[in-house]
């Protein structure tokens, strides 16, 4: 018998070993999550016969648009079914379950970041459709011109959130939570990393950095103007020490003609409510950022 549902503190053990064969992460990255982030609602099961099979957790976010509204939104993270489960539909149907949770708790909206290219068709597959993109691009330390900059400062999740709606307030984006920033900070921060906030002569700024490999540091977004960027590239040595840096973040008003050709899959949207899923352009690009990946 399959059974999906919210789980339980007993679950979490099951839970743990799912996670880590599903996705290889290490005990101190569990840690995180379930010291900084985990409630059991926060965490759907798919139960079969007494054992988890299959599971998500979901951060209550917002999607919101300007000059339309704003949509509370359920983003899923860390899907995995187990290893010797799969083939069977169980992920199917435990986001077949989680839809029917989100609509008992009045969310409109489900949101994820499919871990790996071909999962975005699994995703299309199941409700899922294109809507958030990044723009990224790869900085090398030989291309950072003097001289350096000193302009960015270890944030708390709370302020870090406040200057991202800031910089985010006129593009449809994705509004996190400080306990969900808290546990971005704490990924960060096993990778010698951080969330950072700046002001500069040409504004704010915020950057959320986490080391990828021993030369490799991944800047999950950098936000500001074109000029608070340039400004930010210089202070990443010091801040984020590294040889090469993968920098996301949105298209800028300010960025050149033609960038939207760059603008690479990231995240999916499902829409819960016919009428919002009637109304909605799909044409709209969405802006995520932060994928906890």
């Amino acid at each position: 018998m399959l059974t999906v549902r919210p789980s339980v503190l007993e679950d979490v053990p099951a839970q743990r070993e799912l996670w880590k064969l599903a996705f290889g992460d290490s005990d101190s990255y569990l840690d995180n999550f379930y010291t900084t982030y985990y409630r059991p609602e926060q965490v759907i099961v798919l139960e079969e016969n007494g054992a988890v099979r299959s599971m998500t957790a979901w951060f209550d976010t917002a999607f919101v648009v300007p000059g339309q509204g704003e949509y509370r939104a359920a983003y899923l993270y860390a899907v995995a079914t187990h290893p010797q489960c799969r083939g069977r539909g169980l992920a199917a149907q435990l986001l077949a379950g989680t839809d029917e949770y989100f609509r008992s708790l009045g969310i409109p909206a489900v949101t994820t970041v499919p871990a790996e290219p071909s999962l975005h068709n699994f995703f299309g597959a199941n409700g899922f459709r294109e809507c958030f993109r990044i723009l990224g691009g790869t900085l090398r330390r030989e291309e950072i011109l003097p001289p350096p900059s000193n302009v960015l400062r270890p944030a708390l999740p709370e302020e870090y959130g406040q200057v991202r709606e800031q910089l985010l307030a006129d593009i449809p984006h994705i509004a996190y939570p400080a306990g969900a920033l808290a546990y971005q900070a704490g990924c960060c921060a096993l990778g010698d990393g951080g969330l950072f906030i700046g002001e500069t002569k040409e504004g704010p700024a915020c950057l959320c950095a986490e080391r990828a490999e021993e030369d490799l540091v991944i800047v999950k977004e950098l936000l500001g103007s074109f000029g608070t960027r340039r400004l930010a590239f210089c202070d990443l040595p010091r801040i984020a020490p590294a040889r090469r840096w993968e920098i996301r973040g949105p298209r800028s008003r300010e960025d050149s003609v033609g960038v939207n050709q760059n603008l690479g899959k990231f995240g999916m949207l499902k829409w819960l409510d016919p009428e919002l899923e009637k109304a909605w352009d799909w044409s709209t690009v969405g802006y995520l950022g932060l994928a906890f990946d």
